[in-house]
Formats: C-alpha cells, structure tokens, sequence
C-alpha cells in the first residue's frame, strides 16, 4: 500500500520532464500508479469481501501512539477502486482533452497525480492524525487544481472560495479528533470504531467538530458555497474531484465512523436535518441555471446531501444502500462532467440556451450522455435505480426520523429527475428558433465518459456482484430483522412506488420549467456566494477597526497591552489554583547578599523610570541584566552568570549602536496622567511575576531533579552539569534553538539591510585605499616615516583610517592587548566546558566580545580586517557541524549518540574527543556567525551611512578612502 501512495508523489514530481519530452501523452504515463492500485484493490476483493483487512504500519509519534497507519477493508476498498480508477479514467481523458500548447500542463498534471496520491492515502488511513494530514493535501492540490488559470479573477477566487472553506472545517475536524483519540486512548480508527468512547459531552462536542470537517469537505449546506465556484477549475478537475475523489471524502468519513457514532444523541439530527436541505436547495437551484457544469454542480450538492443522509442514517440497510449509491454516482457523475467538457471542447459553449441539434451532430456522445443521465434519474436497469430502491426501502422501514427523511428524500429524487431533464434537452434536443450548433468530431476523448456509463450498465443487472463486500461493511451496524440484499428487481412494492412518483413527478417539472424557473427566481434567497462575501468584507472592515483602535503606532502602548494580558492571565491561574496553599512557606533568601543584590537591581530598574536619555536608559537597563548574573554568581551557577555577563555586554552594545542613529532623548511627550498609569502597569507586572516565581520556588511537591542529573553526568566522569544538559540530554533543544537563532539574526539583519556578497572585498579595498591615504597624508605633513618599503606596523592594522578626533590610543593598545587573549579564553570556555564553566554559546559570545573590541577600537575597516570572511560562513558551518555530529550518531543506530575517543600526544599526553565537544564547536561556529553579523549590520552599515552623510566617503573626482585607491584626494 505504501508503496503505491509513494509512487503517486514520485511520478508526480517527475511530471514537468515527462511533459517536456512527451507533451500531453505524459498523462498516459502518469496514469500508471492509478492503473496499477485499481489492479492491486481488484485482486484484494476477494479477501476484503470475506472480512479480512490488509493493514501496515510505521510509528511516527510513538509517545501519543500516533502511527502512520493504513488498512484496506469493505469500505476502503470501495473508495480506492473510486480513487484509482476513475483517476486513471480521467488522466486518460487528459491525453485528448489539452493541447501540448495548454499553459502550465506540467504544474497541472503533477498536481492532478499527487491530489490522487492522496486521496488515496486518505481513504487507507486508520490513524486519526494520518488522515487528517492527507485531508489537508487533498485541499491544497485541489486549490492548485481549482486554480489553474490563475490569470482569470475568476478562478483565483473560486480556489481561495474552497480552500478557506474545506481549511476552516479541517481544522474544527482536528481538533475532533484529536478529543476523540485522548477520550478512546487510540488514534486508530478501526480501535475507536470498534470500541467507542462512552458518550459524554466531550465526546459530543468532537462529533460536532468532526461532522463540521465532514460536511464542508462534501460540501452540505451551510458550507456548499465553495463548490459550484469550483467549476471554473478544467472540467478533468470536476470530474475527478468534484464527482468521484474530493466531495466524497466527507461522505467517507461519516460512513468509517457511523458505526461507532451514530448513536451519539447530536450524530443522526445534524446528518439527517443537513443532509436533507441540502437535497433539496442543491436540487431547486439546479433547474434555473444555464451553465452545463453548474446544473451538474448543484446537482452534485444535492446528491452529496442524499448521500450523507444515507451514510449517516445509523442502520444496516441505509449503510449498504450508501455504498451502492456513492459507486452509482462517482460512475455517472463523473461520465456527464466528462461529457460536458466534450461538449464545450466542440462546440465552444456549456450554455443550453445556445446549444441546440448537438444530438444530432453528436450521436454517441448523446448515447453516453443519456445512459449516465438515466443512471442519475435511477430509471432501471441502471446501477443508479437498483441503488435508490435500496435507499428508499431502507428509510421506509426505519424509525419515525427515517419516514421523515424518506418524504424530503422522495422530493429531492423528483428534483432530480427535472434537472437531469433539463440537462440533457439542453446539451444535445433541437430547439425551435435556434439554428444547430456547429461541432466538430471529438475522437478519444469520448473513450473515458463511455467506459463509466457501460459500468452503470452493467452494474445494474450485476449489482448483486457487490452485495457481499458491500454487506461487509453494512454488517457492523446492528443487524435488522429483514436485511437488505442487493438486486435489480424486488418486485412490485412501496419503494418502486415511491421512484414511480419521483420519475413522474420530475417530468411535470421539467414540462413546466419556464414557470418554474420564474417562481424559483422570485423566490430565491441570496446565493451563499454572495453571502459569503458579505462576510468576507464585513470582516475585513471589523479587522480595519480593530487595527485602527489597537495598532496606534505606540511602542509603550502595545508593551502597556502585552504586559496587562499577562498580568491578567497570571493573577487569574493564582487565584484559582492558590499554589501557596499547603507549600512551604518560601524564604526570603538563601544568603542577605542576594537581598542586596536584588535591591540594587530593582533600583536601577526603577530608575528606568524617570530618565529621559536614550543612553542612560540602555545603561540603567543594563544593570538589570547584570543584576541578574550576580544573583547568579552568589547561588553558586557560575555557568548561567558567565553567560548572562556575556549577554548583556552583546546586548548593551548592541543598543548603543542603535542609538548613533536616533535622538538622544526620547521624543515622545508623556503626560502627567500617562506616567500616573504606565509606572503601576510596570510595578504591577513585576510584582505579580516576581510573586508567581517566589511561590513557585516553595510549590514543589516532587523530589529535584538536580541530584540526578548530576549522578547521572558524573557516571559519565563529568562535572560540568548545564554543559552537559545543553549539548548531550537536552541536545535536541539546542539544535532547535541554534537553528531558530540563525534564522532570526539573518532575517533581522536582512531586514535592516541589503547584504551583498562583495562587502567585505569592497571594505578591504576601502581598507588598504585609506590607510595609503594616511601615509600619504603623513608624508605631506613632514612626519618621520622610516623606511617607505617597510612601514612600522601600527597596534591596529586599520587604526589610522579612522578620523583623528575619533581615535582612542588607549583603547586601541588596550584592544590589540586583549584581542588575542579573549579568544584564546574563547577557547578554553569550549574545551573545558566538560569540567568547568563554559560551552559553545558562551564560548562565542567570547569570541564575538573580541571582535567587538577590534571594531570599537578601530573602526569598520578593522571588523573587515580582523574578520575577513562571511558571518554567513560561520553560521552555515556552525548549522553543518552540530547537524553532522547528530546524524553521524546513525552509525551507532541513534541519532545523537555520544562517543568518546582517548588518544595520546607527545608533548600534552593524554587527551580525549567527544561528540558533546564538537557539536559544542558547530554552536560555536553559529555564536560567531550571529555576533559578527549584528555588528556588521548594526555597526560597519551605520558607520558607512555616517561617512557618507558627512562626505568623508565617496569624493566626486580624485581619489581617497572612499574609493579603495591608495592616493590622496587633491
């Protein structure tokens, strides 16, 4: 089975070569999947039908029994014979129906194979997350699909129209299942149809949820809107989708889960009371539309309604009517979609009003024609007939609610024999006044509608072919005193009563179409498209208002806002769970020297307050941060102290680069009555969040983890316990975090500015352009040089590019002094980190403090200097080398694994290399890669930006510095 849902994908990936070599015979070889499952479901028949389920399995989320999980039984193979063959049909029709000049045929037919792929997955799923991720593909392919000529509105809207509709159900059906899987404690769907959840509200409510992803998919009212819009997809699209695939699959799912469910007390009433308005309205709205496809659309809605309707009734006899009726109106809805196209593919038009002796020039299209349409009026010997006698029988023996819904069921058949009428005397009957329309022959393309319709034939008389597998599956409902067996003829009784009263009673209504139309004209309510609309713009302008109201442009304001939801939601969980009560009372501290620093702390933060200096406020914020890292230090967690030291310097530095280009005070004016009320949010959150972490501190009612993880680290002979957290038990956490770092830093700094690949050879050309200029400019001023050849190397190799009153000799000694051992440093926190305080993040930020010192020293020709290759180089390897110390524990059968290697070195003896260290170094690498490109971004740009600005750069004629040319402007 997995086998052939992978090759749907495959094949569908290599569809734009296929289509470029073959043109549009590549559909006769994407048919091959299809082709092949119709013939592994048709050698399955025999087993499914004597009860036997064919079943695979792979654990995908084994913690929540969550399985990718397949099963082939009565049901399931009724719909991938469906799936597969009638796919296989259409991708043949395909051959014949597009040009090799069709735009994007290639992206069309990929899509086309890759919907059937899923399809197919969807109905073999007997895992409740499994079939709710193939439900989703199924959505997007058929958006793509509904989307083809996505330059015509028409068609962007209508894809748009059913994604948001079948998306919005899909997910209310998520969360269904994902209630119904913790109520059953199984996500297997043959387990929790076998063995229901009792029926509380919980499950109640997941019914509701599952039946609403149900319902939109098939399209029942209120959610049908989306698929008459859908016909603006190429008519293979509604014949496969919207006739045989996509609209059934809602009905599939009410039939996998009425055996288990049907006797919820919300099942039968939303099934039944949905299932048959849709009937009716679909039917109605069918007999006053001119479109071909439409009157076939809506004529697909109401029978969509009937079907639901019968799938769940919740007794035996309507079980087996269903499937009989879904295989009846995939076979001739499907033909007359097929048909349709072949109309509109030779005569130009799908408008009844202008069609008129296409019989005539069509004669077997006709033929086709009209045995599908005979098959959707259930007229005998047709497989439709025998299909609605089963149905009618099995309402008319059920309960009161089933004598009810026959009498909406009979009404709906007689408005299905009207629009089946009118369909076909407006496709192919001579009509007076109208001249005949001129069509030309259609050759294969007829080879697929006919196939479908014969199947109707013969499946008439034969139906009782599919009585055991289809009793198969009817057989898990309570089995009724008289069962129901299929058959062509059953004598002379109600039922064929009732279908007399249907054909009669749908020919008056044809008969008198014109004053039906005009009642139903005068009586129509507004189309759901155009309701649908309406909310889409009402909600819109609700969006407007709400952002107008909230989005003010303040950052205090959404700050003030971020921190009172907070301060709700936390003072709302105190409140009702009371953590202090029966915890121990916590204690103010563990030494007094943690009170101080913790007032010194609140202080400085307090002090925020009042300032009106940007500067000082990054200062004063700072010291938070650094308040912070001694609460660290004095309880005894030097490896979080060294890091939040680490931070806040990146992070202060950071801020003052920022702040070279704004105000130096805050612009904004805040009144006397806005400061009265942003201090006590700012307090208010504060204490509340200080409180929730003090009381958590005392709440604990299980033993501390901390004396395991360090048992457990040092049966590994290490000390260093954060360290090994970080980068061995919890390394799934760091690569996800290291990823999630890379990802935000580039993305920040790529927002803020255009990276170019030729920065930094542009900057190292700059670089050697001005320092030339300033021997140049020395030697002018008469200053001692030495030998010209060989000139005394400066502390900072770019020092003197940087403007005299920008220059700092202190600092520049001071910063060559210590560049050279931070790094060194930089290392050891790497290589130690085992033992003692350290580690790859904290490492690099060490690393990325020292080329920091090297650019606040001297400039951005020195950052160049001193780092002359790309952030991005040191980020990616960073990625490379903890993603390949991860997957290189494979070898071992686990990703992950840690190893140890011990070797020996002449001159420093005894060493040892782990896993844990080199994946430390990719986190190194990645530390580096983000600091460096901050800085670059926020530092050498604005620097640039500033000489520029003051035109120290970039001199009209002549050369400088700012030309990378190593004479001084004249």
């Amino acid at each position: 089975m997995i086998v052939l849902i992978l090759s749907h994908f495959a094949l569908a990936a290599c569809a734009a070569p296929l289509v470029r070599r073959l043109g549009r015979y590549a559909f006769a070889v994407l048919a091959l999947p299809p082709a092949a499952t119709t013939v592994w479901a048709v050698t399955e028949w025999t087993g499914t039908e004597s009860g036997r389920a064919v079943t695979w399995s792979w654990e995908w989320i084994g913690t929540y029994d969550v399985s990718v999980a397949l099963r082939l039984d009565a049901l399931a193979e009724l719909m991938v014979l469906l799936a597969a063959g009638v796919g296989m049909l259409v991708l043949l029709y395909c051959v014949s129906y597009f040009g090799d000049d069709a735009p994007q045929l290639a992206s069309f037919a990929g899509n086309l194979l890759a919907f059937a792929g899923a399809m197919l997955a969807l109905v073999l799923a007997d895992d409740l997350i499994t079939l709710y991720v193939f439900w989703e593909l199924t959505t997007v392919f058929s958006y793509l699909l509904i989307g083809y000529n996505s330059e015509h509105k028409k068609n962007r809207r209508s894809a748009l129209q059913a994604l948001t509709v079948t998306t919005l159900g899909g997910l209310a059906m998520l969360i269904g299942f994902l209630i119904l899987g913790e109520a059953a404690g199984t996500y297997r769907i043959s387990a929790i149809v076998a063995d229901p959840p009792a029926p509380t509200l919980a499950v109640s409510v997941a019914v509701v949820l599952v039946l609403c992803g149900a319902l939109s998919k098939s399209a029942i009212w209120p959610f049908s809107l989306w698929l008459p819009n859908a016909m603006a997809a190429p008519t293979p699209v509604s014949a496969y989708l919207h006739a045989a695939a996509m609209v059934k699959a809602g009905v599939y799912l009410i039939a996998r889960l009425a055996p288990g469910f049907a006797d919820v007390p919300v099942w039968r009433p939303t099934v039944l009371v949905l299932g048959g308005a849709t009937m009716l309205l679909g039917g109605w709205r069918a007999l006053r539309l001119h479109d071909l496809k439409l009157v076939l659309a809506y004529g697909t809605v109401s029978q969509l309604g009937f079907l639901t309707v019968l799938a769940g009734a919740g007794n035996r006899n309507a079980a087996l009517a269903a499937e009989a009726m879904i295989l009846a109106h995939a076979l001739f809805k499907a033909a007359l979609f097929l048909v349709t196209g072949i109309v509109d593919h030779a005569t130009g038009t799908r408008d009844l009003r202008v069609l008129s002796g296409v019989g005539r020039a069509m004669p077997a299209t006709c033929a086709v024609a009209v045995l599908a349409a005979a098959s959707m009026a259930a007229l005998p010997p047709l497989l439709g007939f025998a299909a609605k006698e089963a149905a009618l029988d099995a309402l008319l023996h059920g309960d009161t609610a089933d004598r009810w819904t026959l009498a909406v069921v009979v009404a709906g058949s007689a408005l299905t024999v009207a629009y089946t009428l009118r369909f076909v005397w407006g496709a192919f009957a001579r009509k007076p006044g109208l001249a005949d329309t001129p069509a030309h022959r259609v050759g294969a393309l007829l080879a697929a509608p006919a196939v479908l319709s014969v199947a109707g034939l013969v499946l008439g008389p034969g139906v009782g072919w599919t009585d055991p597998l289809f009793a198969t599956y009817a057989d898990a409902f309570t089995a009724p005193a008289h069962p129901y067996h299929l058959a062509l003829w059953h004598g002379l009784g109600t039922a064929l009563l009732l279908s007399a009263v249907t054909w009669v009673a749908g020919a008056v209504l044809f008969a008198a179409r014109a004053r039906v139309t005009r009642v139903s004209r005068r009586v129509a309510w507004p189309t759901a498209d155009n309701v649908f609309g309406y909310l889409l713009l009402g909600l819109e302008r609700l969006a407007l208002q709400v952002t107008g109201f909230v989005q003010r442009g303040s950052l205090s304001g959404y700050l003030a806002i971020t921190l009172l939801v907070m301060l709700a939601g936390q003072l709302a969980v105190m409140v009702t769970d009371r953590p202090w009560e029966g915890a121990v009372a916590p204690r103010l501290w563990d030494v007094p020297l943690q009170g101080a620093v913790a007032v010194l702390t609140c202080a400085a933060a307090l002090s925020c307050l009042t300032v009106s200096r940007r500067m000082k406020a990054v200062v004063l914020a700072g010291l938070t941060g650094y308040g912070a890292a001694l609460l660290f230090v004095v309880q005894g967690a030097p490896d979080l102290a060294l890091t939040q030291f680490c931070v806040e310097t990146v992070s202060m530095i950071v801020f003052v680069l920022v702040l070279r280009r704004m105000p130096v005070r805050f612009e904004e004016s805040i009144g006397t009555w806005r400061r009265a009320l942003r201090i006590p949010v700012a307090l208010g959150a504060a204490a509340t969040i200080g409180v929730a972490v003090w009381v958590t501190g005392a709440a604990r009612i299980a033993e501390p983890a901390g004396a395991a993880m360090v048992e457990e680290v040092a049966h590994h002979g290490l000390k260093d316990v954060v360290a090994t957290i970080l980068v061995d038990l919890r390394a799934w956490d760091t690569m996800g975090e290291s990823a999630v770092l890379a990802a935000a830093a580039i993305g920040v700094t790529s927002l803020i500015y255009l990276h170019r690949r030729s920065e930094d050879s542009s900057s190292r050309e700059e670089l050697r352009g001005a320092t030339a200029w300033a021997l140049s400019a020395s030697k002018l001023s008469g200053l001692p040089q030495g030998d010209d050849t060989a000139p005394e190397r400066d502390w900072l190799a770019a020092g003197s590019t940087l403007a005299p009153e920008h220059r700092s000799v202190v600092f520049e000694v001071v910063g060559r002094l210590l560049f050279h051992p931070i790094l060194v440093l930089s290392l050891y926190l790497l290589f130690c980190a085992e033992n003692m305080p350290g580690g790859g993040f904290v490492a690099g930020l060490v690393a990325g403090l020292g080329l920091i010192t090297r650019y606040l020293a001297g400039g951005r020709f020195e950052l160049a200097e001193a780092a002359p290759l790309q952030p991005g180089l040191f980020t990616g390897l960073g990625l490379f080398v903890s993603t390949g110390v991860a997957l290189g524990g494979l070898a071992e059968g686990t990703v992950l694994h840690a190893w140890t290697y011990h070797g020996h070195l002449p001159v420093f003896g005894d060493y040892h290399l782990s896993s844990s260290v080199l994946f430390d170094f990719g986190v190194y690498l990645l530390v580096l890669g983000v600091v460096l490109d901050i800085v670059r971004a926020l530092g050498a740009k604005i620097d640039r930006q500033i000489e520029r600005a003051a035109g120290a750069l970039v001199p009209t004629t002549g050369t400088g510095p700012g030309t990378g040319k190593g004479e001084p402007n004249r």
